[in-house]
């Protein structure tokens, strides 16, 4: 694919949408536009980091992976942010499965051409960092769910954030989906999935979840779903900080 769509691609994309003219041509360029299906694992873990993606739509899940080949989720990405960036610094082996949970389209760059473009540009090299924050953030903040919160809260907490990354109260989601991503049963999921549809807040049928009651989703789920979004815009909000400082030449410390 040529550049020019790419280039004109890029906008759907948060983090390359706060970059310079300049700095986008170290990386748009160099990416293709291509699309992913629900279940594409893009790396697992241990894997070589050969690419980086800009999602610009759709979700994709970062999974710790146990030893018996379990899973559980520790962190989503979708356009506001990056799978794959800490290549650009020299993390060439991915920690997690980061798997597509949510059909997208990404613009995605080679690692060797991503670490160019992150040498060649302090500010590329902030946004990694900055966004491995979000991150972390996100996986402290699963961790604590997971252990703390019971599976019908936690089950909320995934649905509303599912349909916030695909902008729908419609969600393609499998139970056995769900069941992996929150480390529970599936006939857990299914009863709590049960209970929803007959309180009337949820219906779903052959891998399709619609929100019918949103506001009362929302009453349901933990705090963890409202303490996500505040966190995602606390450092959001220090991104645009960092930026303002960097365009008058006074560039943020590495955190």
């Amino acid at each position: 694919m040529s550049a020019l769509p790419v280039f004109a691609a890029s906008h759907h994309n948060h983090l390359l949408a706060r970059l310079s003219v300049s700095e986008l041509g170290l990386i748009v360029p160099h990416c293709t536009v291509v699309s992913m299906k629900q279940g594409t694992v893009i790396y697992g873990a241990g894997d070589e980091v050969e690419h980086v993606y800009f999602p610009h739509d759709g979700m994709v899940s970062l999974l710790a992976v146990m030893q018996n080949g379990k899973a559980i989720e520790t962190a989503t990405v979708g356009r506001e942010g990056v799978v794959g960036a800490m290549a650009g610094l020299g993390l060439y082996t991915s920690m997690v499965r980061a798997a597509v949970q949510l059909p997208m389209k990404a613009s995605k760059i080679s690692a060797a051409r991503f670490r160019h473009a992150v040498a060649s540009s302090k500010n590329i090299e902030y946004a990694c960092i900055r966004y491995n924050e979000v991150l972390l953030t996100q996986a402290r903040i699963t961790a604590a769910c997971n252990a703390l919160h019971q599976v019908d809260a936690r089950f909320c907490r995934w649905l509303l954030q599912s349909a916030d990354r695909a902008e729908s109260s419609t969600v393609a989601l499998t139970q056995e989906l769900l069941s992996e991503m929150l480390g529970v049963r599936r006939t857990s999921v299914t009863e709590v999935a049960g209970r929803l549809q007959k309180e009337g807040v949820i219906s779903f049928s052959r891998g399709v979840i619609q929100i019918v009651n949103r506001a009362a989703l929302e009453a349901l789920t933990c705090e963890c779903y409202q303490s996500l979004i505040d966190q995602s815009a606390t450092l959001g909000r220090q991104s645009a900080m960092d930026d303002a400082s960097a365009s008058h030449g006074s560039r943020p410390e590495a955190r």
